[in-house]
C-alpha cells in the first residue's frame, strides 16, 4: 500500500465510519409514551437496545407494538444520540390502498379510509364515539341507518322504531264524537 494510500485512510476512514452509522435499521423494543417526546428502545442491527427520541408529525402520534420497525438516525455519527426518524409495522398495514389514498389504521383493524369513492371508517366491531361536541350536523341529501336509531340512550331513551310504532297507533278524540282514524302513513 503506497503512502498516499494510508494517509487517505488514516483521514477518511474516521469519516467514513460515522457517515455509516448515520442511519441505521431497528427493531422496536419498548415504548415511553410518558414524555412530551416519545422515547422508543430500539435494537439496531449488530447492538444493544439503546433509546432513542421517537419524532412523529404534528397532529398525529401513535404508541408502537413491540416487533415494529424503525430508521433510525445517530446525531453526527454517534450512538449515544439516537433520533426514531420513522417507525411503521408491516404486520398491520393496510394494503392495497389506490393511488393517492390515505389510511389511519391499528393493529385491531381498526381505521379510517379516504379512499377515491369517499371515507370508510372500520370500526373492527368496537363503538365508534363523537364526545365533547355540542353540534353533529351531517350536510348530505340522505342519512342511511341499518340500525336502530335511539334518541337519549344515557337515560332510558327510546328507539325510532318505538315512537314510529307509537306514531302509527295513535288517534284523537274527535270533535264530534269518536275518535280520528289513524295516521295515513300513505300520505306523504
Amino acid at each position: 500500500m503506497t503512502d498516499q494510500r494510508r494517509i487517505l485512510q488514516r483521514v477518511v476512514g474516521p469519516v467514513w465510519r460515522r457517515l455509516r452509522l448515520l442511519l441505521s435499521r431497528g427493531v422496536l423494543v419498548l415504548v415511553d409514551d410518558a414524555l412530551k417526546l416519545q422515547r422508543v428502545q430500539v435494537t439496531l442491527l449488530g447492538d444493544a437496545p439503546a433509546w432513542a427520541e421517537r419524532f412523529q408529525q404534528y397532529g398525529y402520534t401513535s404508541h408502537p407494538l413491540p416487533g415494529a420497525e424503525a430508521i433510525v438516525a445517530s446525531i453526527s455519527g454517534a450512538r449515544a444520540h439516537l433520533v426514531a426518524l420513522s417507525v411503521d409495522d408491516r404486520r398491520y398495514r393496510l394494503v392495497g390502498l389506490a393511488e393517492g389514498e390515505v389510511a389511519l389504521y391499528d393493529d385491531q383493524g381498526q381505521s379510517v379510509h379516504l379512499t377515491r369513492a369517499g371515507i370508510v371508517i372500520d370500526g373492527a366491531g368496537k363503538p365508534v364515539t363523537i364526545t365533547n361536541a355540542p353540534k353533529v350536523r351531517a350536510e348530505t341529501e340522505l342519512l342511511e341507518c341499518t340500525g336502530e336509531i335511539r334518541d337519549r340512550c344515557d337515560s332510558g331513551g327510546r328507539a325510532m322504531s318505538e315512537m314510529r310504532e307509537t306514531y302509527d297507533g295513535h288517534d284523537h278524540p274527535g270533535d264530534s264524537g269518536g275518535t280520528t282514524g289513524k295516521p295515513n302513513q300513505g300520505m306523504g
